[in-house]
């Protein structure tokens, strides 16, 4: 069985940071695209940042860039999202998703259940 799991939401004070961390169970993802994606309320889930398959290079949403950092352990077969200069504007709950094709999209074949974050200005 497939499982992602997410932790390290919360709620923070603009300018803060937090890392959100994704474990992966039930195969191993190190040649999975994987990344994250998150939701607001009212508003369509939308791409943050992503691992293309194996591993090799990254991208960014063009909000996050400079903010957001990604990064994986395949040893622990988990992924990370180090989250720094946080805006109100990045509240949302945060999903990690991995895809068997080359790029994560919308939709990814595994997602996990969401995490909160929450920016308070």
């Amino acid at each position: 069985q497939v499982e992602l799991v997410e932790s390290g939401g919360g709620l923070v004070q603009a300018g803060g940071s937090l890392r959100l961390s994704c474990a992966a169970s039930g195969r191993t993802f190190s040649s999975y695209a994987m990344g994250w994606f998150r939701q607001a309320p009212g508003k369509e889930r939308e791409f943050v940042a992503a691992f293309r398959w194996s591993g090799r290079s990254t991208h960014y949403a063009d909000s996050v860039k400079g903010r957001f950092t990604i990064s994986r352990d395949n040893a622990k077969n988990t992924v990370y999202l180090q989250m720094n200069s946080l805006k109100p504007e990045d509240t949302a709950v945060y999903y990690c998703a991995a895809d068997r094709g080359p790029e994560l999209t919308i939709a990814a074949d595994y997602w996990g259940q969401g995490t909160q974050v929450t920016v308070s200005s």
